[in-house]
C-alpha cells in the first residue's frame, strides 16, 4: 500500500510539473498572438491611410518571368 501511495505521489508531481509547463507555454503563445494582432492592426491602418500613387493597368506590368 505504501509503495502504491508513493507511486501515485510521484505521478502527481510529474503531472503538476507538466501542467505548469503547459500553462507557461500557453501564456507565451497568447503574448505572441497579442503582439501579432497589434502588428496586424498597425499594418491595416497603414494600408488604409496610404495614398494610391497612381492608377496603373495590369497590362503595363512586366510579368516576373521576363
Amino acid at each position: 500500500m505504501e509503495s502504491r501511495l508513493t507511486e501515485i505521489e510521484i505521478k502527481l508531481s510529474y503531472t503538476e510539473d507538466l501542467v505548469d509547463e503547459l500553462n507557461r507555454t500557453v501564456f507565451r503563445q497568447q503574448q505572441q498572438i497579442d503582439l501579432l494582432i497589434g502588428e496586424l492592426r498597425a499594418l491595416r491602418e497603414q494600408v488604409m491611410n496610404a495614398q494610391p500613387a497612381e492608377q496603373r493597368s495590369l497590362r503595363d506590368e512586366i510579368p516576373p518571368h521576363y
